[in-house]
C-alpha cells in the first residue's frame, strides 16, 4: 500500500500544480485534459514499474523447475560433512602424468562452508587451501604454499589461477555459482543419455568470481550435475568439467570423479576421490590451516 501510495502521489501532484497555475479560466477545460492525458502516462508507467518488480522477485517462485533445482542444489552443499583422499592428476596432450596427492575435509556450519584442502606433490612439498563460503554465497580464500610458514588470504586476482599447474583454478574448489542472484532455466537437453535441467547462472555485482557464467547440467532423475561450462570474463577461453561415476551415499549424491580442462587447449586434469566418509562428524577446529604447516614442520 506504501508502494502505491507513492505513485498515486507522483501522478497527481504534477496536475494539482499546472492547475493551480492556469489564470484564465476559460482555459481550464483544455489544461484539465492535458493534465489527465499526462497523468494517465506516469499511470501506465507505475503500472509496468510495478509489474516490473513483481515478476523479477517472483520469476524463481513462478519455475517450479527451476526453485527446485536451486534448493535441492543449495541442500546438497548446506549437509556438507566429509573427509576424503584421492589424486589429482594433469594429463599432457602427449600422455604424459603429474599426480598429487589430495586429501580434503568439509563441512556447513551455521555461518556456511568450510573446506580444507591438503595437496601434496612429487617432491612432498605442500599446499594448503581453506576456503570458506558464507550461507549468501560470499567466498574467501587462504593459503599456504610451500616455504610459507603461515598462511595468508589468497588475492582476488589469484583466485583463477591453475591449482598446482592444473586445470582446476582455486575457485573451482566450491559450487557458488548455485547461491548468485542471477538463475536461468534454459531449455532441456540431453547430455549422452542423461535427459538433464539446463541451468544458467550469472553472478550479481555483490559476488566475487573471475567467471561471467557457469551453465550447468543437471540430470533429472537426482539433480545432480553432469556437466558444467564455466565462461571467463574476457576473451579467455571456457572450461569445461565432465563428473563421472555418479553415487548415493547416505541418500547424497557424488561423484567419485571429476575432469576439467581448458577448451582449445590440450591435455585436461582429474580429480579422482579414492577413499572418504561423508558422515566424518567435523567440527571448527578441523578446520585450522596452520595444522597443516605444523605437521609439516615436524614431519622435517
Amino acid at each position: 500500500m506504501r508502494t502505491l501510495a507513492v505513485y498515486i502521489g507522483m501522478t497527481f501532484l504534477p496536475r494539482f500544480v499546472m492547475l493551480s497555475r492556469s489564470r484564465e479560466f476559460g482555459r481550464y477545460r483544455e489544461a484539465r485534459r492535458a493534465n489527465w492525458a499526462f497523468g494517465t502516462i506516469q499511470s501506465s508507467i507505475a503500472l509496468l514499474v510495478l509489474l516490473s518488480l513483481v515478476h523479477s522477485s517472483r520469476a524463481v517462485a513462478a519455475n517450479p523447475d527451476l526453485e527446485t533445482m536451486l534448493t535441492r542444489s543449495r541442500q546438497r552443499i548446506e549437509k556438507l560433512d566429509y573427509r576424503m583422499t584421492g589424486r589429482l592428476t594433469r594429463v599432457e596432450g602427449d600422455g604424459k602424468r603429474t599426480s598429487y596427492k589430495f586429501v580434503a575435509k568439509a563441512h556447513w556450519f551455521s555461518d556456511g562452508l568450510r573446506l580444507l584442502c591438503e595437496i601434496s606433490g612429487p617432491g612432498s612439498e605442500k599446499t594448503s587451501l581453506l576456503l570458506r563460503m558464507s550461507v549468501s554465497g560470499q567466498v574467501a580464500i587462504e593459503t599456504a604454499h610451500p616455504g610459507e610458514k603461515t598462511a595468508s588470504v589468497l588475492p582476488f586476482e589469484r583466485w583463477n589461477n591453475p591449482l598446482v599447474g592444473t586445470d582446476f583454478s582455486y575457485e573451482d574448489m566450491v559450487e557458488d555459482q548455485f547461491f548468485w542472484k542471477n538463475q536461468e532455466l534454459l531449455a532441456p537437453e540431453k547430455y549422452g543419455a542423461r535427459d538433464c535441467f539446463v541451468l544458467k547462472s550469472r553472478p550479481g555485482s555483490q559476488d566475487r568470481t573471475h567467471y561471467d557464467s557457469v551453465t550447468s547440467w543437471i540430470d533429472r532423475g537426482i539433480l545432480f550435475p553432469v556437466h558444467v561450462v564455466k565462461a571467463l570474463r574476457g576473451t579467455e577461453p571456457q572450461k569445461e568439467f565432465i563428473y563421472y561415476g555418479l553415487r548415493q551415499v547416505g541418500g547424497v549424491w557424488s561423484a567419485t570423479q571429476v575432469e576439467a580442462k581448458l577448451q582449445g587447449k590440450s591435455g585436461s586434469s582429474i580429480l579422482v576421490i579414492e577413499a572418504g566418509s561423508g558422515k566424518a562428524n567435523l567440527g571448527r577446529k578441523d578446520f585450522d590451516i596452520s595444522q597443516f604447516n605444523t605437521q609439516e614442520e615436524k614431519g622435517k
